[in-house]
């Protein structure tokens, strides 16, 4: 039995997507069963008159706002982490070995935004969703290569891991400076002395975590009076949990590992009940074919692979050296970089919020995403139909190393990591 065989279900790469197209579904069927009205009505009411914000920043505080605007934030959370352990201690601390992705990352968020902004020039008011089709969903792009099994090769598999990654860090850069509106000075100033002693923490040597969130959650407050998504609360506390203490241990790891349950299996599956499915009665024609609907499909269709491939190619010609796969496998990965979901629905919903706009935003993210699963599967299937041998279990290599020490990579007691 292999590795891969021998895990639980719900480690498995493939599980996050099954669970993802599962709450999907559920979506669609509480919007348009018998369900609908009072789904909708738990969604969006109002609850007990409270608001969050203060003057023209403060919202009404229903069910919506609580996923978007706080269970979110722990998604971004865990998002950052990755992205800080991958900076410190992962390929992306050597420039020269993430300059690949990272182009390829830039290519993947330009073509797209291009594509997008091309279909809606004639309709100004649609412009604000030029983001939408710019970004990746990690659990869905990796859960659906996974179902190839060893027939792809490892390098690909950590490229398009890298390739998202960036992705996310670029969409978290977008939505802070794009998508922020009736900014509070006061508010952004209290949220920076807060960032600056959460790093001066882990500067002084703080190595306990409980410190780092509840200074994490008062981040987040001023983040949400300040105008600025309070999403990027999230990332930025994930920026100064400290990576590694004398003995060799890793605080960052240990919070990551005990929010990734949580993410794929709470978080990341209600955020797609409450941001997903859209009521198909009265969608016609119209609400296909709307600029925003093909906007967004045709960028994760048509603008990931382009703008990956091409961005990719280029910098490998630059840097001189090989890219990392042939063409049939660069553009399979691609358009698996194809499938936004999560972040796409989630840039949808900052751009034009949850009104008669919302249809055309939810077809278009589903059904890219859909075709470009699709296409990525049937393309990668037949570009590595001759992949000689097998490849080891990636999680479990990383476990066995982890162990053995190989990540540790231990600084000198005293001199420990951040």
């Amino acid at each position: 039995m292999t590795a891969s065989a021998a895990k639980h279900w719900w480690q498995r790469d493939t599980t996050p997507g099954y669970v993802l197209i599962a709450a999907t579904l559920l979506s669609f069927l509480l919007l348009n069963g018998p369900t609908g009205e009072a789904f909708h009505h738990l969604l969006e009411d109002q609850i007990a008159g409270l608001a969050l914000g203060l003057g023209e920043a403060a919202h009404p505080l229903n069910l919506h706002l609580v996923i978007n605007d706080g269970l979110m934030v722990i998604f971004f959370l865990y998002v950052g982490l990755e992205l800080k352990r991958e900076t410190v201690e992962g390929p992306f601390k050597n420039p020269r070995e993430a300059a690949m992705p990272m182009a390829g990352a830039l290519g993947g968020m330009a073509a797209p935004a291009l594509i997008y902004v091309a279909i809606n020039a004639h309709a100004p008011e649609y412009l604000r969703g030029w983001a939408i089709p710019a970004a990746t969903d990690i659990a869905f792009a990796v859960g659906v290569l996974s179902l190839l099994g060893p027939r792809v090769p490892g390098g690909l598999r950590l490229f398009l891991l890298a390739l998202a990654i960036i992705d996310d860090l670029g969409a978290i850069l977008v939505i802070a400076l794009f998508y922020s509106t009736h900014l509070a000075g006061w508010a952004l100033g209290g949220a920076a002395v807060t960032f600056v002693v959460m790093l001066l923490m882990n500067r002084a040597g703080v190595k306990a975590l409980a410190p780092f969130w509840l200074l994490g959650l008062v981040l987040w407050g001023f983040m949400l009076l300040s105008g600025v998504h309070a999403t990027i609360a999230g990332v930025l506390t994930a920026m100064t949990v400290p990576m590694r203490r004398a003995d060799g241990h890793s605080p960052l790891i240990t919070a990551e590992h005990a929010l990734k349950p949580w993410v794929t299996f709470a978080i990341m599956p209600i955020f797609a009940i409450a941001n997903a499915g859209v009521v198909l009665h009265g969608a016609g024609v119209e609400t296909l074919l709307h600029p925003i609907a093909l906007g967004a499909a045709a960028g994760l269709v048509f603008g990931k692979p382009l703008g990956i491939t091409l961005a990719t190619y280029a910098a490998s010609s630059v840097m001189r050296q090989p890219a990392p796969a042939d063409l049939p496998k660069m553009l399979g990965i691609g358009m698996l970089a194809g499938i936004g979901f999560t972040m796409s629905l989630f840039i949808g919903t900052l751009a034009f919020g949850s009104g008669e706009l919302a249809a055309p935003v939810r077809f278009g993210v589903l059904g890219g995403s859909l075709l470009s699963a699709l296409l990525g599967l049937i393309t990668l299937a037949l570009a590595c139909r001759n992949h000689p041998a097998p490849i080891a279990d990636l999680g479990a290599e990383e476990e066995r190393a982890e162990a053995a020490g190989v990540l540790e990579d231990i600084d000198p007691p005293g001199d420990a990591k951040r």
